[in-house]
């Protein structure tokens, strides 16, 4: 079973990703943090993490740059709902600039079958890209 570390600090947020994903073969386990985040990155091992940009004590960039530096495969899906200013642009638009292009971005609200096809598709191509090739 494929599993899954959510980093959120909006318990609705989580439950609603833990509601779509842990019908559908996905063991998730939730933080609310960043910080609660890297402990359980420690304690376990993920195949995949579900992170939000804005979080108290320890924010997403900072959190994604240090799950990177530990295991730069890692599959990686940041999530953010908040708006800069007037313009539609969220803090997601800007990963790429913070040297996190290979993370996928999902703005809030979005919607379960987004998020699943989306967690489903990168759990398969990780662990398929990473097996080795037969002779």
């Amino acid at each position: 079973m494929p599993r899954v570390l959510v980093m959120d600090d909006q318990p609705h947020v989580r439950a609603a990703i833990k509601a779509t994903l842990q019908p559908n073969g996905f063991e998730v386990t939730e933080a609310g943090d960043g910080k609660a985040g890297l402990t359980a990155w420690e304690t376990a091992a993920f195949d995949l993490v579900i992170i939000d940009i804005y979080m108290p004590r320890l924010d997403g960039v900072k959190v994604i740059k240090q799950l990177r530096a530990r295991n730069p495969e890692l599959p990686i899906i940041a999530i953010s709902g908040v708006a800069l200013g007037q313009s539609e642009r969220t803090p997601l638009d800007f990963l790429p600039t913070a040297g996190l292009g290979d993370v996928v971005c999902l703005k809030k609200p979005f919607r379960s079958a987004e998020l699943l096809a989306l967690v489903e598709g990168m759990v398969h191509f990780a662990k398929w890209s990473t097996q080795p090739a037969s002779a």
